[in-house]
C-alpha cells in the first residue's frame, strides 16, 4: 500500500460515533466526533442499548462528512479501518456492520483495529493547525487512562506484538472513578471536566485522603478504594454545600489519581530504562495530570509526551491509523472481523492470581 494514500477509519466502541480520513503516516485529513454525552447526562453514565441506537441513527451521516471534510470519496479510500475490540458489543456493531458494508461494496481491504492499540499510538496524529509534536521513538512507556481503562504498556513498534502490558487497573478504571465521584457529588456526567475545573480552586490538602494502592514494587492501579473514602466521607459530612469544600474535596481527590498515575509511569520507564513517556486515553485531557506529567518528567530526566486533546479523547483518527500500519504490513480481516468487549493485546499475569479480563465501561 502507498504511503501517500488515505484510511477511513470508524469508531463505535462506546459513546462516540467517530469517523475520520488519514493517510498512513499520520496526517489528519478529517476527524469528526458526534458526542452522546446528552443522551447519557440523565443517567449519569453510559447506557449501552442508547449508545447502539445513537451510533445507528449517526453512523452514516457521520462518514459522509469525514469525506467531505478530507475532500475525498470512496474512490479516493485505499483502505478501511475499524474498531472491533474493546468496547460495548452491540456498539461496536454498528461500526464493524457499517465498515463491512462498505469494504463489500468497494472492494476495499479492511482490517479490525484494537481502541487500545489506536490510544497508544494516537501521538503519532498530526492535527491541522495543532502545535508539531516531535515523534516519540520507540520504545516508550505508554500509560492509558480513560473511562473504561487504565494501564500503563511497554510500547516498542505498532504491532500489537511489539506490546507489553506493565500493570494495569484492579478494578476501576481512572476515568470511571471521576465520573462515579461526580454522580456522588450531583456533578453531572461526564465527571472529568466538571472536577478537573473545580480542582483549580481547591486546596487539594484541606480533606485528608490516602494514596491508592501506593506499593512502589507495582505498576498495577486501584481506584476502587479512593472512590469509598470519598463516598464515606459523603456520608459523614453530607454533600458539599458550601463551593469552597467542593472545590476542596474536588481538588483533595485529583490529587491523588493524578499523583498515583504518575508516580507509577515515571517508575515504569526508570525501571525498564527507557527515556519516554507518552499519555494517552481521555483522563490525558486533565490539565493537572498534563502539567504534572511535564513537570516530574523533566525534573527525571524522562520526556513527557502528550498529545492534543482531540487525540486523547476516542477518535477515529487513531484508529485509522493503527489500522493503516496494518495494511502497511500486508495484513487484511476481510470478512472475519469478529467484535469482543476484551482488549487483543497481551496481558500480564500476577502469579497465583488470576485478573479481571479489560473491558469497556
Amino acid at each position: 500500500m502507498d504511503s501517500n494514500v488515505a484510511i477511513l477509519g470508524i469508531e463505535t466502541s462506546c459513546d462516540e460515533t467517530a469517523a475520520a480520513v488519514v493517510t498512513p503516516d499520520g496526517k489528519v485529513l478529517s476527524d469528526v466526533v458526534h458526542s452522546q454525552v446528552e443522551v447519557h447526562a440523565r443517567y449519569g453514565g453510559v447506557v449501552p442499548e442508547l449508545a447502539s441506537r445513537d451510533h445507528l441513527n449517526n453512523i452514516q451521516p457521520v462518514i459522509e462528512t469525514a469525506l467531505s471534510r478530507a475532500n475525498a470519496k470512496l474512490a479516493d479510500i485505499a483502505g478501511i479501518a475499524v474498531t472491533s475490540r474493546p468496547g460495548l458489543t452491540g456498539a461496536l456493531l454498528v461500526g464493524v456492520q457499517a465498515a463491512q458494508g462498505l469494504a463489500w461494496a468497494t472492494r476495499l481491504p479492511i482490517v479490525g483495529v484494537d481502541h487500545l492499540l489506536g490510544h497508544l499510538l494516537a501521538v503519532f496524529l498530526e492535527h491541522p493547525g495543532s502545535v508539531a509534536i516531535d515523534p516519540p521513538a520507540f520504545p516508550y512507556v505508554g500509560l492509558l487512562a480513560s473511562g473504561g481503562h487504565t494501564a500503563l504498556y511497554r510500547v516498542s513498534g505498532t504491532d500489537p506484538s511489539e506490546i507489553e502490558e506493565l500493570g494495569a487497573t484492579r478494578d476501576d478504571a481512572a476515568g470511571e472513578a471521576y465520573d462515579k465521584i461526580a454522580k456522588l457529588l450531583g456533578l453531572g456526567y461526564p465527571g472529568g471536566p466538571v472536577i478537573d475545573r473545580l480542582a483549580r480552586d481547591g486546596d487539594a490538602k484541606a480533606i485528608e485522603l490516602t494514596k491508592p494502592m501506593p506499593r512502589r514494587d507495582s505498576f498495577e492501579f486501584s481506584f476502587s478504594g479512593l472512590k469509598t473514602q470519598v463516598a464515606r466521607w459523603v456520608e459523614t459530612n453530607g454533600r458539599p454545600g458550601d463551593e469552597q469544600v467542593l472545590r476542596d474535596l474536588c481538588a483533595a481527590f485529583q490529587r491523588r489519581v493524578v499523583e498515583t498515575l504518575v508516580e507509577k509511569s515515571i517508575r515504569a520507564a526508570r525501571k525498564h530504562d527507557i527515556s519516554t513517556i507518552v499519555l494517552g486515553g481521555g483522563v490525558a485531557a486533565n490539565s493537572e495530570l498534563r502539567e504534572r506529567a511535564t513537570a516530574e518528567g523533566a525534573r527525571k530526566a524522562i520526556r513527557v509526551v502528550i498529545p492534543p486533546i482531540a487525540s486523547c479523547t476516542d477518535n477515529a483518527a487513531m484508529i485509522a491509523y493503527a489500522g493503516a500500519q496494518r495494511l502497511l504490513r500486508g495484513e487484511t480481516d476481510w470478512g472475519r472481523i469478529e467484535t469482543s468487549p476484551r482488549t487483543a493485546l497481551p496481558r500480564r499475569t500476577r502469579k497465583g492470581r488470576g485478573r479481571r479480563p479489560e473491558r469497556a465501561r
